[in-house]
């Protein structure tokens, strides 16, 4: 991505209101209302797209019945429908990079970050297109005396899948949903967030143009109301989730009408462990990363920093200065490494929180405040701030804040460290630093988190699940787990005389 993309806009961005992806059409919603999508770098409108309501999320909800029962999809081979995801990953590779000039504008993570976010993408698409080769039930054997009965199982899909997705990083999101869906022969009603529905939308465009039949993905924008529709709604057999542990409950509630199956992928406050013996010129760009990449709005971000006393001084005043190095600035801008957050409401959220930790004794050791200079006066900016003088029990260091804060706090030794990390209601990700294998065994055996980062934050890989313990939720995104979740098993005893 090039600095000539400052004051340009994608293709894709025409000034017409976005439609909704229903049975293979893009219509009107039935309530002909629409949703302003605002860049953060600069507070100005984007464009619009179409405010799904209940009866479009019915709608679409019925079309990918149809395509499920009646459609075309149903007689898709495994292989056929691995090919067809495989031509959408080269179609979204082909226009990649109008997917990352629609995600950097439209939810504000720089487009040096975008390169990485598309690789994710084609990665997620291209394992479900090899997992569509590779979804087998057993043969298994039984102790059903006169050795006349054979038992086996098949794997059959869920059916009809709702995906609802957050708005940081729209379309990686999107692809983990769509891609399990299809690959597992179901059908797919994608409800992305209202804050950045651009690049789900063009997905949905990419898919019919992949030769995938229509109504088997669906593609329904709007607010809360279309998400709790789709969540409520008897006909659907699973909800894949992607968003806040809050919002999560809901999902949960909503689901009792009909026992839907659920993935639930949901907050985290995470910590993120230093030890002294660690390689420090790797653990201080590292785990000040872990927090600041994408400026906070991570659902596994290392926000709560335990640095070992003996270097926590010098720890955390390299993490300050390495904060003051990056450049806070316009997403469109090849130089910038930390965007805006994606909305006022998220600016607000963030700048109380800000605000709360000084009052309650927390000091600054880098940022602390909005940043309004250097032309970004009229975008949702933060610096990114390191907070010292933090103790365990106050909110920045409990609270999912969803910005570019770390609350770096020092401890003694193991023990003292594995249970302050324990200590909350999350278990998403953690991390750890240290060159000490015995250490990495304790402690990595010690954490209740779904995954450990060691000597690294951040890494994935399709093949390897994700997902978190506690309130971050169940059910995994990545490697078997996450297909096994959007099949059914059936067992079949056969007698054979």
């Amino acid at each position: 991505m090039a600095a000539h993309l400052l004051g340009t806009r994608p293709a894709f961005l025409d000034g017409r209101p976005k439609q909704l992806l229903i049975d293979g059409e893009w219509v009107d919603a039935a309530a002909g209302e629409t949703i302003d999508s605002i860049d953060p770098s600069t507070g100005e409108t984007l464009g619009s797209v179409a405010r799904g309501t209940a009866v479009d999320v019915d709608r679409a909800v019925r079309a990918a019945r149809r395509a499920f029962e009646a459609g075309p999809w149903r007689r898709f081979t495994t292989g056929e429908r691995s090919l067809v995801l495989n031509r959408l990953a080269d179609l979204i590779e082909d226009n990649g990079a109008e997917f990352m000039h629609i995600d950097a504008m439209d939810m504000g993570t720089p487009v040096k970050f975008q390169q990485f976010l598309l690789g994710v993408t084609l990665n997620n698409l291209r394992y479900a297109a090899a997992k569509a080769l590779d979804l087998n039930g057993a043969t298994i054997p039984n102790s059903i005396p006169g050795g006349q009965v054979f038992t086996y199982t098949l794997r059959e899909p869920v059916g009809v899948v709702g995906g609802i997705i957050p708005w940081n990083g729209p379309l990686f999101q999107a692809s983990w949903k769509l891609g399990a869906a299809l690959a597992t022969g179901c059908t797919l009603v994608l409800k992305p967030a209202e804050q950045a529905s651009f690049a789900p939308l063009l997905l949905g465009r990419l898919s019919l143009e992949a030769g995938i039949p229509p109504g088997v993905v669906n593609v329904v924008t709007g607010d809360g109301e279309a998400g709790a529709a789709l969540a409520e709604h008897h006909d659907v057999d699973k909800i894949a989730f992607t968003g806040s542990t809050e919002t999560g409950r809901q999902v949960i509630r909503a689901s009792a009408g009909n026992v839907k199956k659920l993935t639930l992928e949901l907050g985290g406050k995470s910590p993120d462990i230093v030890f002294a013996d660690a390689d420090l010129d790797e653990a201080v760009p590292g785990a000040a990363m872990a927090t600041f990449v994408a400026s906070g709005q991570s659902c596994m971000a290392g926000t709560r920093l335990y640095v070992e006393r003996t270097i926590f001084e010098e720890f955390t005043e390299r993490v300050a200065a390495f904060a003051n190095s990056l450049k806070v600035g316009n997403s469109l801008d090849p130089d910038t490494d930390l965007g805006p957050l994606v909305s006022a409401q998220q600016l607000e959220r963030v700048t109380g929180y800000l605000q709360a930790g000084q009052a309650a004794g927390a000091r600054a050791l880098s940022g602390g405040g909005r940043l309004t200079t250097d032309g970004n006066a009229s975008g949702f900016f933060i610096s990114p701030t390191t907070f010292v003088d933090v103790d365990d029990a106050m909110p920045i260091a409990r609270e999912e804040i969803f910005g570019p804060v770390i609350s770096a706090m020092p401890f003694a030794d193991v023990d003292e460290v594995v249970g302050r990390a324990n200590a909350t209601s999350y278990g998403l990700a953690s991390g750890l630093w240290t060159t000490n294998v015995n250490t990495v065994q304790r402690v990595t055996k010690g954490l209740q988190a779904g995954t450990v980062f060691v000597n690294n934050y951040g890494l994935a890989d399709p093949a390897v699940p994700f997902g978190g313990y506690k309130t971050s939720g169940y059910g995994r995104e990545n490697g078997h787990e996450q297909y096994d979740a959007y099949l059914n098993t059936k067992s079949i005893f056969l007698k054979t005389t």
